[in-house]
């Protein structure tokens, strides 16, 4: 199953995994909290100007709200996740040309740098995404916290 992403990274549309899990998350969510929006508004919108997109500092700040609460204490911001999905899917053995297009790069060249992050050997084979359903449901009563006025700095990764 996909999700179709707008304005991705880069400015890109593309699509992306979706699970059954995570997507009977984010109906409950549109049902609980943006019952009154309408198909053209955004699922995540921005908290001041709801006819914008949430932007990407918030959704850095929910990150680290989010891995904090969860008790993660390795470094890495909410780009991090990206680089893990790209090398957990070559791990399970997703052709290059497949990722590189989730990831909407215009060159394989790019994608090919995570050849030297995957593991030889390791696959998560079809359980990688299915680790999602292992993730704490949300319930629906409680509302996601504001996010923090300043986020955290994290430390570079290169």
């Amino acid at each position: 199953m996909c999700i179709r992403v707008v304005a991705g990274k880069g400015g890109h549309d593309r699509y992306s995994l979706l699970t059954p899990e995570l997507l009977e998350q984010l109906r409950l969510y549109w049902r609980q909290w943006r019952r009154h929006a309408r198909p053209e508004d955004w699922l995540f919108p921005a908290r001041l100007d709801p006819s914008k997109a949430l932007d990407t500092r918030s959704a850095g700040r929910y990150f680290h709200i989010a891995r904090n609460a969860a008790g993660i204490d390795k470094v890495g911001g909410i780009h991090t996740l990206r680089h893990c999905f790209a090398t957990h899917l070559l791990e399970a053995g997703v052709d290059l040309n497949s990722i590189s297009q989730l990831l909407g790069h215009a060159k394989l060249s790019t994608t090919s740098r995570y050849l030297r992050m995957a593991r030889p050997g390791h696959s998560a084979g079809d359980r990688a995404l299915a680790l999602l359903a292992n993730l704490p449901k949300v319930d629906g009563k409680s509302r996601p916290k504001a996010p923090p006025s300043s986020p955290p700095r994290p430390s570079p990764l290169h």
